[in-house]
C-alpha cells in the first residue's frame, strides 16, 4: 500500500485552461490524424513517465504503461474481480498444493512458449532475476512489500519457480509480481543481468518486454508510440498501434475525445466526469478501485485522544455533501477502508450520518461547552485543530474548506496548515509530518491493491519512530485487540478465516475512528464510444490490452 500521492498532479492540471485542439504536428513531423482511426488507439495522458522500467514505476500511469509491455505473474480480470493466472499457469493455492501446509513455500508453474520481444524464450530464471532487482539495495525502488518476506528462490526448471519464505504471509499471492501494493512485472535476466543497477540505462527508455506491445518510440514531452507483439502468447492483439500522448491539461483532452482526436483519457479526475457525464458523444466506464480519500486523526493528540471527539468530528463531517460536491456523484461513500467490490468489505459497521446535533452532544459528554464564538471550550481553552492536506491537490483543497465549515457547525476550530506533497508525506527521518506525527487532522488519500492488508496503516507495531522508521501508522492508533485482528490475518492464507479477520478490524476502526473514511473513488474512464473490450480491473486497466479493439 502506498500514499495516494500520485494523483497530486493530476488534479491541480486538471484547472489548467481550455484549448482547442485540432489538426496537430507531433515532435516527429508527421500529422496526426482527427478522427477514430480503425486499429490505432490513442490515449491522453496528464503527467509524463520518468521511466518505463517496471521496478522503477511509482504512479499509475507509469503502471499502465508497464502493462501493455510486460506482463505480471498473477493478475485480476476485471469484470469477475476473480484473481487469475498471466505469465504463471494457475494461481497457487493451498487446494492446488501451489501454497505449502506450512505456509512457507510458494510453487508457481510457468507458460511455455512465452518470448521476450528480442525472440529470447521467458524462463523462470526471469522471475528470480526479477525479484533479486527488487531486492538490489542500489536500484531505487518505490516498496519491497512481500519481496523481502522471501528467504530465496529456486528455478528447478525453466518452467517452476519455487519462493522460501521466511515467515507465513498470507498476501503474498496476490502482492508479489501481482497486483496487490506495489505491482512489478517481469524483467528479462538475460539483458539486464549485467547492471550493477538498473536507475540509469538504456532499457528504461526503450524497453523489451513479453507483453502484447512493443515500445517502437517514445518522444519524450510528446508521446510514446507502440506496435502490436503478434507473437503475444495469450492472443494476437486486435490493435495495431497505440499512441500515447502528453496532454497536460485535462479541457484539452475533453475537446480532443469530443472530436475523436483521442479514444480515451487516462484516469480522469473528478472535475472531467462533472464536465462530461451527460455529453453523448462520450462514453465513460467506471473502475472500482482500492483507494479511499478520509481524514486521519493524530490519536496521539490531547484533544484526539478522546474517542468522543474523533466520534463528534465523524458526525460533524457530511460525506454524501462532500461526494456529490467534489465527485459529481462518482465516488461511494465510506464508512471504512474495504471498498464494497472487495471479498473483506464488511457493511456492518458502526455509521456516522451527518448529524450535528450528535457531536454537539458528544463533545458535551466530553465536558466541552460552547464559548461565545460558538466554539467549544475546556478549562476555557477552545477545541482547536490543525487541518492539513498537501497543497497540490485541487480536490483536497475543496474537501478541506468544506470540513473546516462543517467542524465549525459543531462548535469545532479547524485551522487549515497546507504543506508541498514531498514534506507532507517525507519519510521519517526527512522530517515528514505525517510520520513524525506533526499535525492534528489530515486529509489524505490511499491506495492499496487486491489484497485487503492494511497492517501497515493500523497495527501498532507500524507507528514510525526511531529505530523503525518506515511504518505508516500515522494515526498512532494502538489497540491490541486491533492487534490480534492483524495477525490473524497475515497468518492464514484461508480466505474465510482472513474476511473475519478484516471484519473485526472494520468494525474497530469504525467504533475508534483513527480515520473518518469519506468516499471511495471510482475512477471515472471517458472513452470513444468505438473503443470495444476496455474492462479495467481494480488495479491496472491494461490487464488485457491484447483484447482491446477499435
Amino acid at each position: 500500500m502506498r500514499n495516494l500521492v500520485i494523483g497530486a498532479l493530476a488534479c491541480v492540471l486538471s484547472m489548467s485552461a481550455c484549448s482547442k485542439i485540432g489538426d496537430q504536428t507531433n515532435a516527429g513531423g508527421s500529422a496526426r490524424t482527427t478522427g477514430t482511426v480503425p486499429g490505432e488507439l490513442r490515449v491522453a495522458i496528464q503527467r509524463a513517465p520518468n521511466t518505463l522500467n517496471p521496478i522503477l514505476s511509482a504512479n499509475t500511469t507509469e503502471g499502465f504503461l508497464n502493462r501493455l509491455t510486460f506482463d505480471t505473474l498473477i493478475s485480476v480480470d476485471g469484470t469477475t474481480k476473480k484473481t487469475i493466472p498471466i505469465l504463471a499457469t494457475e494461481v497457487p493455492t493451498e487446494q492446488n498444493g501451489g501454497i505449502s501446509k506450512n505456509g512457507l513455500t510458494i510453487t508457481y508453474h510457468l507458460h511455455t512458449g512465452v518470448k521476450w520481444h528480442d525472440g529470447v524464450p521467458f524462463t523462470s530464471k526471469d522471475v528470480k532475476f526479477t525479484w533479486q532487482a527488487m531486492m538490489n539495495t542500489a536500484n531505487n525502488v518505490n516498496a519491497r512489500i512481500g519481496y523481502e518476506d522471501v528467504q530465496s528462490v529456486q528455478t528447478p526448471d525453466d518452467t517452476t519457480v519455487i519462493f522460501q519464505l521466511k515467515h507465513k504471509f498470507a498476501p503474498f499471492v496476490n502482492t508479489v509480481f501481482a497486483e496487490s501494493d506495489n505491482p512489478v512485472c517481469i524483467l528479462p535476466e538475460h539483458l539486464l543481468a549485467k547492471f550493477p543497477n538498473l536507475n540509469q540505462i538504456p532499457f528504461n527508455q526503450a524497453p523489451i518486454g513479453t507483453g502484447p506491445f512493443k515500445v517502437a518510440a517514445w518522444i519524450r514531452g510528446d508521446h510514446i508510440e507502440l506496435v502490436a507483439n503478434d507473437d503475444y502468447f495469450r492472443g494476437k492483439p486486435k490493435l495495431r498501434r497505440i499512441l500515447v500522448r502528453e496532454i497536460p491539461a485535462e479541457n484539452t483532452s475533453i475537446n480532443a475525445l469530443r472530436s475523436h482526436d483521442i479514444d480515451w483519457i487516462f484516469e480522469a479526475s473528478p472535475q472531467v466526469y462533472k464536465q462530461i457525464k451527460t455529453l453523448p458523444e462520450i462514453k465513460v466506464v467506471f473502475n472500482d478501485q482500492p483507494q479511499t480519500l478520509g481524514m486521519q486523526m493524530n490519536t496521539s493528540r490531547p484533544l484526539l485522544s478522546d474517542v468522543r471527539v474523533r466520534r463528534a468530528i465523524a458526525y460533524a463531517v457530511d460525506k454524501q455533501a462532500l461526494v456529490d460536491k467534489n465527485t459529481g456523484g462518482s465516488a461511494q461513500v465510506a464508512w471504512a477502508d474495504q471498498p464494497p467490490f472487495s471479498w473483506a468489505y464488511e457493511p456492518d459497521v458502526t455509521k456516522y450520518p451527518h448529524d450535528v446535533a450528535k457531536a454537539k452532544q458528544l463533545l458535551t459528554d466530553a465536558g466541552w461547552t460552547p464559548g461565545p464564538d460558538g466554539i467549544v471550550r475546556k478549562n476555557g481553552r477552545p477545541l482547536s485543530l490543525q487541518l492539513s492536506y498537501n497543497v497540490e491537490n485541487a480536490t483536497r483543497t475543496l474537501v478541506a474548506v468544506q470540513i473546516q465549515s462543517m467542524l465549525k457547525e459543531a462548535g469545532i476550530d479547524a485551522q487549515i496548515k497546507t504543506y508541498p506533497a514531498n514534506l507532507l508525506f517525507a519519510t521519517y527521518g526527512q522530517g515528514g509530518i505525517m510520520t513524525t506525527g506533526k499535525y492534528d487532522l489530515a486529509v489524505t488519500g490511499w491506495i492499496a491493491g487486491d489484497d485487503p492488508d492494511d497492517h501497515s496503516l493500523f497495527a501498532s507495531d507500524q507507528i514510525p519512530k526511531p529505530g523503525h522508521p518506515d511504518g505508516v501508522n500515522y494515526t498512532r492508533y494502538q489497540n491490541p485487540e486491533m492487534d490480534a485482528a492483524q495477525r490473524a490475518a497475515l497468518s492464514s492464507y484461508d480466505e474465510a478465516v482472513r474476511k473475519k479477520a478484516y471484519s473485526q478490524i472494520q468494525k474497530l476502526l469504525a467504533r475508534d475512528v483513527p480515520e473518518d473514511f469519506i468516499w471511495f473513488p471510482r475512477q471515472a474512464q471517458p472513452i470513444n464510444p468505438e473503443f470495444k473490450g476496455f474492462a479495467p480491473n481494480p488495479v491496472n486497466e491494461a490487464w488485457n490490452a491484447y483484447e482491446w479493439e477499435i
